[in-house]
């Protein structure tokens, strides 16, 4: 592929966008490129996925405008909707996904990172959704995980008001776990991620499937929901020996993803 890398390191798969002389805008290519990744992940063998950008400057600078500049208005629908489903795909892998966002997140690149479960950033990452700026409103799903994260108050803000905010203020409204150098970016994030993955892999999936499907549901629902997500591990061989060890306290078990 021209534009999206994918490396594995043992039960991490990583996933760079690499167009840094565009800072990394996502244009029709890109997202087709993202799609097949996406589709590439194993999950039998990755336990968690880090999504980052080539270089220095960004981690995603938005979608192309040079691009968009020329869309019809079903052109425009159908990259929209290109876009939101790539991102909705990233969303749903039953694995857990990280954002290491590595300098400018702007439109298209907050969305690709919020389309993640977690989200850190380094210390000169800037995030906006200039959108409005430009005569169009967020269309890969910024309008709706936005709010989801921040609240609607902060929501409504960024969007009306297209400024964009630093790292310290994306921490101070929960738009990001953490705040790193970009030197020690990457090694935090690995960290994290070698951690989930050490935990067994079908109870993480279940634990990602029971707070994504039960967040919008009423508590009633949600706690069915928990409920079955809990009981299914109980048919898992790592549950067994991870319970075994710990009443004969082992130490050292090693899941195996059955």
């Amino acid at each position: 592929m021209d534009f999206v890398k994918y490396n594995v390191e043992g039960h991490i798969g990583i996933i760079t966008i690499d167009r840094p002389k565009a800072l990394n805008a996502l244009n029709t290519q890109v997202l087709n490129e993202l799609d097949e990744t996406i589709n590439r992940i194993d999950i039998n063998q990755i336990r968690c996925v880090i999504v980052t950008g080539g270089g220095e400057k960004a981690f995603v600078a938005g979608a192309d405008i040079a691009a968009m500049s020329k869309m019809t208005k079903d052109e425009g629908q159908r990259f929209g909707k290109f876009g939101n489903d790539v991102m909705r795909k990233l969303e749903m892998l039953p694995i857990p996904t990280i954002a290491a966002v590595n300098g400018y997140a702007l439109g298209g690149g907050s969305e690709l990172a919020m389309s993640c479960d977690i989200r850190y950033c380094s210390d000169n990452a800037v995030f906006g959704m200039p959108e409005v700026s430009l005569g169009i409103t967020p269309g890969f799903g910024g309008t709706q995980r936005l709010v989801r994260i921040v609240g609607t108050g902060m929501a409504k803000e960024m969007v009306f008001s297209a400024k964009n905010i630093k790292a310290d203020k994306a921490l101070e409204i929960g738009l990001v776990n953490g705040v790193t150098t970009q030197e020690e970016l990457m090694p935090t994030v690995m960290k994290l991620a070698q951690k989930i993955a050490s935990n067994a892999p079908i109870a993480v999936r279940n634990a990602k499937r029971a707070i994504t499907d039960g967040f919008l549901a009423d508590m009633d629902h949600a706690i069915m929901i928990e409920e079955r997500c809990f009981g299914d591990c109980f048919e898992t061989e790592d549950q067994k020996e991870a319970m075994t060890a710990f009443v004969e306290k082992r130490k050292g078990v090693e899941f195996k993803n059955r």
